[in-house]
């Protein structure tokens, strides 16, 4: 009996489950939730999803944000700026149209003041969602649109706008600004690009 308890415990936590980085979201796949939340009339959710994906901020510090940090006078901003709790840095972003038009009509709709959370919890002892509320929150997402959870998750959304931009210009510097890395290693393995660019280098030679 002893022997046997010693083993289940020694057991790995993540043993049976996918490890690595999670994937990021695919243009039709952000689509398909944009529409499934709008059908769905979540406006929480819809302003949620849109500013996860534009401010490629960590979990910990969008569930942090204040009405007052994203907008400007009575208006959502078009760039915000943020410190960020792991690094103490800080980070800028943008916030798109469509993010600011489901920002707004969020914040209209709880009649938000300065000071409130933008994710307020609706658990008492806690002024703003967890990030494992946020965690389900976004797992829901992707189960609701047929994805399978066990490749995505919340770094899913910070990761899936700058893989796009990575994609587009190849500019690692852009990429690690808009993430606020301090170094340049950190983006390239965040990415996991290293690889499939040598091979996609590779590929256009012929010997």
């Amino acid at each position: 009996m002893e022997a046997d308890h010693v083993h289940n415990h020694s057991e790995p936590w993540n043993k049976g489950r996918p490890v690595g980085q999670k994937a990021p979201l695919k243009q039709k796949d952000i689509w398909a939730i944009r529409v499934h939340l709008q059908l769905s009339k979540r406006i929480r959710d819809l302003a949620l999803f849109n500013l996860a994906i534009d401010s490629k901020l960590r979990g910990c510090d969008l569930v942090r944000l204040t009405v007052k940090d994203v907008t400007h006078g009575a208006n959502v901003a078009a760039r915000a700026i943020v410190v960020q709790q792991k690094t103490h840095r800080p980070v800028q972003f943008e916030i798109n149209t469509q993010t600011r038009e489901s920002l707004e009509k969020w914040i209209q709709a709880e009649k938000m003041k300065m000071d409130d959370y933008l994710f307020p919890s609706r658990i008492h002892r806690s002024d703003h969602i967890s990030t494992r509320q946020y965690a389900r929150i976004v797992h829901r997402w992707f189960s609701e649109i047929g994805l399978d959870t066990t490749n995505y998750g919340t770094h899913t959304m910070r990761r899936t706008k700058v893989t796009i931009i990575y994609r587009h210009t190849k500019n690692l510097r852009a990429v690690q600004l808009l993430l606020g890395h301090t170094k340049l290693e950190s983006t390239v393995r965040y990415l996991g690009i290293e690889v499939d660019d040598a091979l996609e280098i590779a590929e256009q030679i012929e010997i």
